[in-house]
């Protein structure tokens, strides 16, 4: 495993969920009236997201499990795999949902949603990566 690719990429997750953790409002009224504080935090939520789907998938790549069709199946199969956990698993897919509103504006952007994960970010981001020291073989999914 390529752990240099592996430690910046912790790294820059590390970055964005410091920078989600001093930038968070105290109340959501705060948010909905500054388009700055909606600018960092979408844009280090996104990043953090996406920074999470490539961590999975260099982990993935060191297993024989057969290789993810879409974002969310990172997960899934990380799950499989016991390296992350069920609830781990589904907070990280509905993220992703969240991601590809903002990304894409497949439609507006409810800023009770942006406050809400970023109440958790540290959370959910923090456990996203919680046991990637072990590495299964995947046996159970081949």
């Amino acid at each position: 495993m390529d752990t240099t690719v592996l430690t910046e990429k912790l790294e820059s997750l590390r970055r964005c969920v410091q920078r989600i953790e001093e930038k968070q409002p105290r109340h959501i009224d705060e948010l909905k009236q500054s388009i700055d504080l909606q600018d960092i935090l979408v844009l280090n939520l996104t990043r953090a997201i996406q920074l999470c789907v490539d961590i999975g998938s260099h982990l993935l790549s060191q297993t024989n499990c057969p290789a993810p069709r879409t974002m969310g199946s990172v997960f899934t199969l990380l799950q499989e795999a016991n390296i992350i956990s069920p609830t781990t698993s589904q907070q990280l897919k509905k993220a992703i949902g969240f991601r590809n509103i903002a990304v894409h504006q497949y439609e507006a952007i409810n800023w009770e949603i942006v406050y809400a994960i970023s109440q958790r970010a540290l959370r959910i981001f923090a456990n996203s990566h919680g046991k990637s020291a072990t590495m299964p073989s995947c046996n159970s999914l081949t």
